[in-house]
This record gives structure tokens, C-alpha cells and sequence, in this order.
């Protein structure tokens, strides 16, 4: 092989040479860049849900708990809330009444203590209902069939009375209108998926209830 042969011989091994190292490290900087399996995160933990009102806690698998989405209600909690607020808007006019004519200093107390409950209860629903873009009202909802709803006659009989009288026919009223705004709250409580509004409903009951029993130990 002549001299100039083995030169240029020399030059293809040496340039082969430094192509095989470029290329080696450059896949050992890809290989380091490249995301690797992560590490297996913390088992899951076993824990406890508790349940509704009346219900009794579970347990779970804590990655079984999936985070509640954005749109969790459903037709029941519209519903509910829509006709909760014109229940909550009467209670509050009978409240509204016990002033100058309740003859228990006790009873007209108790009476305020439900406007100041159950008027800013109002304002969160008719809140919760805008947020979500939904109507205020349901115009094929019958108000008047709702549970504890009083007819205009007893309204108005209740705005005339003072004393005793008042005090009797307030608490035989407002006693059936809590009932019955206990029973629409236990509805929801059992078919809504709002969170929020089943933690409200399920206050409300618990508030009302003890009202009921407040009301039972005026009159005896």
C-alpha cells in the first residue's frame, strides 16, 4: 500500500471514530433527558365517608374517591330550591307579623330569630340558581300544594289576632310550615347531588326541628 493509501485509510478510521463517539453521547444526553417511570406513589389509604343525615359512614379506597365535577345537581335540588325559596318567603311574612301582636315576649323573639334565619337562606338559593343560569321559578310549580304552606285565609286571619290568639294560631302555622319544610328538605337529602345545597338543606332540618320544639315548650 503506497504512503498516501494508508493516510487516507487513517483518515476514514479516524473520522469513523468520531462519529461513533458523537453519537454515543448524544443518545446518553437523550436517554437522561427522556422521562422515566415514575416511582409507585403511596398505596391507598383506607378512609371513612360518612353519610347523609340518617346514614350510615362507609369505607373506602382513598383512589375509589373521585372529586366532584362542576354540574353536580340534578332536577331535585332545582326543584327544591326554586319552591324553598317562596316556602322560606312566607315563613318570613309570618315572622314579620309577630311584632306589636305576639303576647309572648319569648314567642316574638323566637319569630325574629326565623326572619333573620331564613331571609339570608333566601338570598344563597336565589344565588346558588344564578350561578348555575337556572330560572328563579318554575311557573308549573302549584306553591299552594307545597308542604306546610298556608292558605291566604289563614294569612290572613294571623294579621288580624293579637295576644294569646296570635301566639296559638302562630305557632299551630309556623309548626306546620317547619314540618313540611323539614319533609321537602329530607326529599332532597335523599334524590339532590348538590353538595352544597344538601349540607343547607340538612342545617335547615336541624334548625327547623329544634324551632318545632322551642314552639311546643312556649304553648304548654
Amino acid at each position: 500500500m503506497t504512503r498516501s493509501a494508508k493516510f487516507a485509510a487513517a483518515g476514514v478510521a479516524l473520522a469513523v471514530a468520531i462519529f461513533v463517539v458523537v453519537v454515543t453521547r448524544s443518545d446518553d444526553r437523550e436517554s437522561a433527558a427522556a422521562p422515566r417511570p415514575s416511582v409507585s406513589s403511596t398505596p391507598p389509604q383506607r378512609v371513612v365517608l360518612p353519610g347523609r343525615p340518617g346514614e350510615s359512614a362507609r369505607v373506602s379506597d382513598s383512589d375509589k374517591i373521585k372529586a366532584p365535577g362542576v354540574a353536580t345537581f340534578n332536577s331535585i335540588d332545582t326543584a327544591f330550591t326554586q319552591m324553598m325559596i317562596v316556602h322560606h318567603g312566607q315563613a318570613v311574612t309570618m315572622a314579620a307579623l309577630a311584632p306589636g301582636r305576639a303576647g309572648d315576649k319569648q314567642l316574638a323573639q323566637l319569630a325574629a330569630r326565623i326572619g333573620a334565619a331564613q331571609t339570608p337562606e333566601i338570598a344563597w338559593m336565589q344565588g346558588w340558581l344564578r350561578d348555575r343560569r337556572l330560572p328563579a321559578t318554575d311557573p308549573s310549580h302549584n306553591h299552594a300544594t307545597m308542604p306546610g304552606m298556608q292558605s291566604d285565609t289563614d294569612m290572613a286571619t294571623l294579621a288580624t289576632l293579637v295576644g294569646a290568639d296570635f301566639d296559638r294560631k302562630f305557632v299551630a302555622m309556623m309548626t306546620s310550615h317547619h314540618q313540611g319544610a323539614i319533609q321537602m328538605a329530607n326529599d332532597v337529602l335523599r334524590g339532590g347531588s348538590d353538595l352544597q345545597l344538601n349540607e343547607m338543606a340538612g342545617e335547615m332540618a336541624i334548625e327547623q326541628g329544634g324551632e318545632i320544639a322551642r314552639m311546643a315548650d312556649l304553648s304548654s
